[in-house]
């Protein structure tokens, strides 16, 4: 076995180890429901006022 100085290159990722932080599930619910909503709103409303803008009769 080496030995490594500690201030190293060699040793500075020996112990770095990362995890991620796990999302809820009432933040996915919410999330969704934003997107579905966004959605929604886009097609209940701006759909038709752009057609009512871009094609006047």
């Amino acid at each position: 076995m080496v030995e490594v100085k500690p201030n190293s290159i060699e040793s500075d990722d020996k112990f770095h180890h990362y995890t991620g932080n796990v999302i809820p599930w009432f933040v996915r619910l919410m999330w969704l429901g934003f997107w579905v909503f966004a959605i929604g709103y886009t097609i209940r409303f701006l759909f038709p006022a752009l057609q009512a803008d871009l094609f006047p009769q």
